[in-house]
């Protein structure tokens, strides 16, 4: 079985700064938004709704950041082969809001500050990803 998902780093800017939005997702770890594909979606529209959808904030795509593959197993179907379509987002408007069915919460952190917690608690496949939105955004980074 194959599932498609998709999501992004969304970030915004107060004045001079920037900052990156991060879920704690339901096993309690570091993570960003994203969610199942729809039939009849894109795979850019199923990024931007599921933001919105767990994070109440509607945004535009500014570039493909990269794609993350691994697999999972379910007991009723066997291994899942699931990929995640991630792109860089910007915030432009809606109100900062966890859906509750689905995530533990969501904030703004500034982008050391998200690094740091992407390394504490994060999923490892998500390094590199908001690595790579620091890179496409100019942001250095103490690693």
């Amino acid at each position: 079985m194959k599932e498609i998902s998709a999501g992004g780093v969304v970030y915004r800017r107060r004045g001079e700064k920037l900052e990156f939005q991060l879920i704690q997702d339901r096993y309690g770890k570091i993570s960003l938004a994203k969610g199942k594909m729809e039939p009849g979606e894109t795979i850019e529209e199923t990024a931007l709704r599921e933001i919105w959808e767990e994070t109440g904030i509607r945004g535009r795509i500014v570039s493909k950041l990269d794609t993350i593959y691994y697999q999972y197993a379910l007991p009723q179907v066997g291994t899942v082969d699931k990929e995640v379509h991630y792109y860089l987002v910007e915030a432009e408007t809606g109100d900062l809001q966890a859906q509750i069915e689905e995530i533990r919460s969501v904030d703004w952190f500034a982008p050391q500050e998200a690094w740091v917690k992407q390394k504490g608690s994060g999923y490892d496949n998500n390094d590199h990803i908001l690595l790579k939105a620091c890179e496409e955004l100019e942001i250095q980074l103490i690693q």
